[in-house]
């Protein structure tokens, strides 16, 4: 088990800066900011670490795989400069393991997450085609006792019509509907800060393994089963 924990004062940070999130507040406190964000940096780490024991993992660094805490703006309503939490993905290695994974570290709403947040129309589709062919399959994945223990359900964005190519009556038309294919667990912030959330966050990532396998034969293969990568 991992030996890092994560301190208190990494969400203090947060907190102070949602009341104060503005530029001449985060430059007289960027030292403070610099030491939380290097904790962060030894969480990713130290999470990398683990997850490498049950997947190969692209990210060669945690420092790598740590999102901004500067907001793109340019198209936004909301011009708060700041992100107000902690946020890192990793991707999986190679073309023949798909999906990612993410974490979001923040007060009251922190939770991890994993499967494909925006697939490209062609991978879109053939994920349908393998929904509709092999509804069996990924119905006994999503109603597994561990996975609904541990997600509940898929999420994800959703049409409100049959998407083009598939009949309104399909048995799986509930599933085909989705355009995001997403497993998420949330985490209070006793659980965030407790000894041992690396490996509870690693663990979390390791139960979406059977549902990312299956995409991942999905993606990789044509309709007929014949491997494409």
């Amino acid at each position: 088990m991992s030996a890092f924990q994560l301190s208190l004062s990494a969400f203090d940070f947060l907190k102070s800066l949602r009341k104060h999130n503005d530029r001449d507040w985060f430059n007289e406190h960027k030292d403070i900011y610099l030491r939380e964000h290097e904790q962060i940096v030894r969480f990713a780490d130290a999470l990398l670490l683990e997850m490498n024991k049950h997947d190969v993992i692209e990210t060669e660094s945690g420092k790598k795989s740590l999102h901004r805490i500067y907001r793109d703006i340019r198209f936004s309503k909301d011009k708060t400069p700041y992100n107000i939490h902690w946020g890192g993905s990793f991707s999986r290695a190679t073309k023949k393991r798909r999906g990612s994974y993410y974490f979001h570290l923040t007060p009251g709403t922190s939770f991890v997450a994993g499967g494909f947040w925006g697939p490209v129309p062609e991978d879109l589709k053939r994920i349908r085609e393998e929904f509709s062919y092999n509804e069996k399959t990924i119905r006994k994945i999503l109603q597994a006792k561990q996975f609904v223990s541990m997600f509940g359900t898929m999420q994800g964005e959703q049409l409100k019509t049959t998407p083009k190519g598939f009949e309104p009556d399909d048995p799986a038309i509930d599933l085909l509907r989705y355009k995001q294919f997403l497993l998420i667990k949330k985490f209070s912030d006793k659980e965030v800060l407790a000894p041992g959330f690396v490996k509870v966050a690693s663990d979390t990532f390791k139960a979406m393994r059977p549902f990312l396998d299956f995409m991942t034969e999905a993606l990789t293969t044509n309709v007929n089963g014949e491997e494409v990568v």
